[in-house]
């Protein structure tokens, strides 16, 4: 008896952790709702007086220090976020949570979940200024939203992916995804992978080999992790498969919980040839035979090297029956070689510097009585 309510009653425990871990989501959520909804009021209405009245650019000034002393407890107040307000409200005019006066938009979150559910506001303040100075058309800032979202991306993380050009890059993978996958899990495969990968958190050079470019992504597997994006977890490198007597070692292999399939990684240094595609066809096949669960989408492999000659990647993928993706990938930038032959080495500097030094006649600083 006491068995059965031990048990029953750590099931009910679980049960109301869970409740209120997701009411507390709710709850911050709901805050941060709010808060964009009244920073998004305060810019629609300054936008619409100097449209409509004529107000000048010096009306925020005058806002933000009445507001302050009205409200002196309240943060984001200042002339800065004000402007940023202005701004946020410029950016999104049919902001698709904002249905009328605040007054209205509060039970509109009493009411409907759908209020707390639409992306603007599910990101914070801080990523909503990040994309105002960084973008300035709607359409990317809509990606980079969704992707925060999807993705968990603090703000910084959000910036480093919009230097990084992601939305240029995803989906922009060379595959036959489109012929050896149903429509579903190829769209969504396609879009899984980028091309080019932004391997620079290497600090690799391009006159490297297979191995050391290999080894480097397993030294920063967590910065790699990241590029691959949402729902890839590492399973192993030279993983070993075994053909009869023959062994086999394939370069890095993934698991996608989102694809629900295994991704082979083979690294290439070089331009893509026919025969790599042969090569990583033998590994899927392998991985689907040996590896792969009855429960699991079709293995994928992708091929990462220099994808110069498109139209050769094309025709070796078109009669090859598993589901491959060529991309390529981009290390450390460096100088051009003739530029670099021009420059200087740290030896040489140091030798120039310690050379100046010694003819230089350090004069005394002055002193406080001198001044």
């Amino acid at each position: 008896m006491t068995e059965s309510l031990d048990f029953s009653y750590a099931h009910v425990l679980s049960d109301l952790k869970n409740k209120i871990l997701i009411a507390r989501q709710q709850a911050v959520v709901s805050v941060n709702a709010n808060l964009l909804s009244v920073y998004w009021e305060i810019g629609k209405t300054i936008l619409n007086r100097q449209q409509q009245q004529g107000w000048g650019a010096k009306v925020i000034d005058r806002l933000s220090s009445d507001l302050k002393k009205e409200f002196p407890d309240m943060q984001g107040l200042s002339v800065r976020n004000i402007k940023y307000m202005r701004a946020f409200a410029e950016s999104w005019p049919s902001f698709p949570f904002v249905q009328g006066p605040l007054a209205q938009i509060q039970k509109t979150v009493e009411k409907d979940d759908k209020f707390m559910q639409a992306p603007l506001a599910q990101i914070s303040w801080y990523h909503h200024i990040t994309l105002l100075e960084k973008l300035k058309n709607p359409d990317i800032r809509e990606f980079y939203i969704l992707k925060t979202i999807q993705n968990g991306w603090s703000r910084d993380v959000m910036a480093a992916q919009i230097a990084s050009k992601l939305h240029l890059r995803v989906g922009n993978a060379i595959t036959n995804f489109k012929s050896t996958l149903p429509p579903v899990h190829s769209d969504l495969a396609h879009q899984t992978l980028k091309n080019p990968y932004l391997l620079d958190f290497l600090d690799l050079r391009e006159d490297i080999k297979e191995r050391d470019l290999e080894r480097g992504l397993l030294e920063h597997l967590k910065q790699f992790l990241l590029e691959l994006g949402r729902g890839f977890a590492y399973v192993g490198n030279q993983f070993n498969l075994t053909v009869e007597k023959d062994e086999f070692f394939l370069d890095l292999l993934f698991f996608n919980f989102h694809l629900n399939c295994f991704v082979v990684f083979e690294l290439k240094i070089g331009d893509f040839q026919p025969e790599f595609a042969g090569k990583l066809n033998f590994y899927i096949n392998c991985i689907d035979e040996q590896v792969k669960g009855k429960e699991h989408n079709p293995t994928i492999g992708v091929l990462l090297c220099k994808t110069s000659n498109q139209t050769v990647i094309k025709y070796s993928l078109k009669s090859i029956g598993t589901p491959i993706g060529v991309a390529d990938y981009e290390l450390r930038k460096t100088l051009p070689k003739k530029l670099a032959k021009q420059m200087p080495t740290i030896e040489e500097l140091e030798e120039q510097l310690d050379s100046k030094t010694n003819h230089l006649s350090i004069k005394p600083s002055k002193t406080h009585d001198d001044i």
